[in-house]
């Protein structure tokens, strides 16, 4: 299993858990794992980029499980997180990301590797510009599609829309 998965994995956990600061303890985790500076790159990009298009991710794991993002264990919901980042948005081989979650699953929820399989399969039989199509299509409001796309708070997207009238 890929050190570098398994360190942003563990910042996503420590973020979702204990409400931590990922840009305190990415660092910190890299260091502590003595990374070499490709896994180091690897376990930023993975850890940041999940984070920051969380919401899309969610929307697209709902579509792919055909269940609520929050009926999926916390965990679980993290490798399938850190999964779609690297199909949607990053140059990882399909078989590789896939492959390495679901190592990941069966090492913290053996329960679930099938259904991390399933889904991450699903996730990648789409283009990202196909999941987005298809999202932006099933949300009834014009802040509702931005804040699934840009993957921020709805109230934030209505914020910012006021405070530019």
């Amino acid at each position: 299993m890929s050190p570098a998965r398994i360190v942003a994995y563990e910042v996503l956990e420590a973020v979702r858990a204990d409400e931590a600061y990922a840009n305190l303890l990415l660092p910190k985790r890299i260091e502590r794992s003595k990374l070499s500076e490709a896994d180091a790159a690897l376990a930023t990009e993975l850890t940041y980029g999940t984070l920051r298009m969380q919401g899309f991710y969610d929307a697209v794991i709902e579509l792919a499980a055909g269940r609520p993002a929050d009926r999926i264990d916390p965990p679980v919901l993290d490798i399938l997180r850190l999964g779609a980042h690297q199909l949607l948005a990053t140059r990882v081989p399909t078989h590789a990301a896939v492959n390495e979650q679901v190592v990941l699953a069966k090492r913290l929820a053996p329960q679930a590797s099938g259904f991390v399989n399933g889904v991450l399969r699903t996730v990648s039989r789409s283009s990202l510009e196909s999941w987005r199509d298809e999202i932006a299509a099933r949300e009834t409001s014009e802040d509702a599609r931005i804040s699934v796309l840009a993957s921020h708070p709805e109230w934030v997207v209505r914020a910012l829309r006021q405070a530019l009238v």
